[in-house]
This record gives structure tokens, sequence and C-alpha cells, in this order.
């Protein structure tokens, strides 16, 4: 893949969990041919007469690649950061089930907190009756004589 075809791919919006997973394969592919091209200049320089030309043009494809794979790489690092923050992200719904997960629990701890709250009512009214005094049915205030 040129240097041109990559950046067309990389400018794309990419939407789903298929195209992150084919971004990730042609970025593989770049450091194979990022390895290759660096294989191909050490092999060169390693010959008792090196043509320069040959050694300059495999480190040129090296760097290009290089600095594609660094391009690519930058991308699906600063997707993922976005996901793992819970930022919104187009294509993404991690940060929705997140919220889920936090309301979840919060509904669970008010549920706990009413059942503590029933277990201390419950023993309140069996002291009570125990000491014989009458129940309370009404939760309003009791009138207050004014002096």
């Amino acid at each position: 893949m040129t240097a041109r075809n990559f950046e067309t791919t990389s400018k794309m919006t990419i939407s789903g969990p298929r195209d992150r997973i084919m971004t990730l394969e042609r970025l593989e592919t770049h450091i194979f041919a990022a390895i290759n091209s660096a294989g191909h200049a050490i092999q060169e320089l390693s010959k008792d007469k090196p043509v320069s030309k040959q050694v300059e043009q495999h480190t040129t494809t090296f760097l290009k690649t290089l600095q594609e794979i660094d391009t690519g790489l930058t991308l699906q690092i600063n997707y993922l950061t976005q996901v793992s923050t819970g930022q919104p992200h187009e294509g993404s719904c991690y940060a929705a089930q997140k919220d889920l997960q936090m309301a979840f629990h919060r509904l669970e701890h008010v549920k706990s907190r009413l059942g503590e709250l029933e277990k201390l009512k419950t023993e309140h009214l069996r002291i009570r009756q125990a000491q014989g005094q009458p129940m309370i049915r009404s939760y309003s205030l009791p009138e207050q004589s004014h002096i």
C-alpha cells in the first residue's frame, strides 16, 4: 500500500469494529514492509561495494512507511483514549454502557439503604410495642403552642 492510499484510508471515518480490524491489518502489513525495507538496506550495506542509490531508496521507503505506521497507530490510540474515557464518540456505545452500569449500581445502593431503613423501622415499632407506647400513624409535625 502506498503512502497516498494509506492517507486516504486513514482520513476516512472508521465506523465499526470490522473497519478498525481492517485498519489494524493494514498497519500490520506496513510494519512488515518497514522491516523488509530496513532488511534490504542493511543487506545492501553489508556488501563489499554497496550501491548507495539502493541504500537510499530502501532507507527512504523505510522512513515513509514508518511515518505511515506512526500516523495509523496514533489514530488508533486516540480512538481508544476517547472510548476508554467515556467521551462521546461516533460508533461507540461504551459511555452509554458505563452510564447504565452506574445507574444499576446506584439503584442497588438505594435498594440496600431502603432495606436498612425498613429494618430500623420494624425494630423501632417492635420496641414501641414492647414498651406499650401507642403507635403513631401520622408523620406530621406536632403542633406547637404559641406563647
